[in-house]
């Protein structure tokens, strides 16, 4: 059960193929909100999918087709007749279900919130050695029984989705694999890096590597997108609104460079290996950076984070990641140094 976010469904990919490894035979089901079943959607590792229509569920205590439809999903679960149900979500509601699946080995985390953990029969603590969600999650994963909990992510492949961004970015007369992109928005205000440093930073990196900039997102971000190419020289190419979650995967998966606030497309990007820089505010980096990979990090008081969710200590705002940082960052990893930052 990881029904939400996006980028925490993404660090939880590891865990799925850890159970596929060493459960080869095993009936693996995910439940997911319907808005990013996409990204598991035709996924090797996992068997089903069940929606998790949050939203419309939660009207069930005074609308009689929700509360039809909140009884039907208790009758799939409990029809599946789980011999585990390992909740990676951590909240009343993913919790209760794992219980009204009737199934009798429930897993999940010791510090749950909204007193989950009353729930569950097997409550796994967090400690120093898996901080980060990764490691925590295959620890529960461990708990199950697994021994192989190496990571690997992994991500459906889709020739549709592969050949809808080719005609995209040939639309445009952008090559694959020589474009940056750029995700600077979030469903979180506070974890947007500001608009004019992003335009800043096109101006850098196209008068340093010459290469074309596309701005990603969904189509609420369109004006985002639209307020940094009104405030740059470089030319930036808006895609927010014209890809889906496959789609997305695609774009990032074949770009050459990436900067992202921190929020899901940054973490598939991320998980995808590609060269990148993911930019935090309060979110604590040392729980959800890109795994083993700190050279991706742009974020202020990096030494003082301690082990904490988040922090509203000013040094750790957004707002305190300079241009000079990040535009350091991206150079570091195109091999150029420049002294001029």
């Amino acid at each position: 059960m990881k029904p939400s976010s996006l980028g925490d469904i993404v660090l939880a990919l590891p865990a799925l193929s850890a159970l596929r490894r060493n459960y080869p035979e095993a009936k693996i089901t995910w439940l997911v909100r319907p808005e990013f079943s996409q990204i598991l959607e035709n996924h090797p590792h996992l068997t089903d999918i069940v929606l998790f229509d949050r939203k419309f569920l939660g009207k069930s205590w005074y609308k009689l087709r929700a509360f039809g439809a909140f009884i039907s999903l208790i009758r799939q679960l409990r029809r599946s007749k789980f011999d585990i149900v390992i909740d990676l979500q951590g909240l009343f509601r993913t919790a209760s279900l794992a219980w009204l699946s009737g199934c009798k080995r429930r897993f999940g985390m010791a510090n749950a919130r909204e007193f989950a953990h009353i729930f569950y029969t097997n409550k796994i603590s967090q400690d120093q050695t898996n901080i980060h969600l990764v490691d925590y999650y295959l620890k529960i994963i461990q708990a199950v029984g697994a021994c192989d909990i190496g990571v690997e992510f992994v991500f459906p492949e889709d020739a549709a989705a592969g050949e809808y961004v080719s005609r995209l970015l040939q639309s445009y007369g952008i090559k694959p694999h020589n474009y940056v992109v750029f995700i600077p928005g979030s469903a979180h205000v506070d974890k947007c890096w500001p608009a004019d440093r992003f335009a800043a930073l096109a101006d850098k990196i196209s008068s340093e590597f010459s290469l074309p900039i596309v701005a990603a997102g969904t189509e609420s971000e369109k004006s985002i997108v639209k307020n940094i190419a009104d405030s740059t020289k470089a030319t930036i190419t808006n895609f927010a609104g014209l890809t889906n979650l496959k789609e997305l995967v695609v774009l990032l998966k074949t770009a050459k460079f990436v900067i992202s606030n921190d929020t899901g497309p940054g973490h598939i990007a991320a998980a995808l290996g590609v060269p990148m820089v993911l930019i935090f505010g309060w979110s604590n980096p040392f729980r959800i950076a890109p795994y083993g990979r700190s050279r991706c990090i742009a974020a202020g008081g990096l030494d003082s984070r301690g082990t904490k969710i988040s922090s509203a200590d000013p040094k750790h705002d957004v707002k305190a990641v300079t241009i000079d940082e990040v535009y350091k960052k991206v150079c570091e990893q195109f091999g150029h140094e420049n002294s001029e930052v």
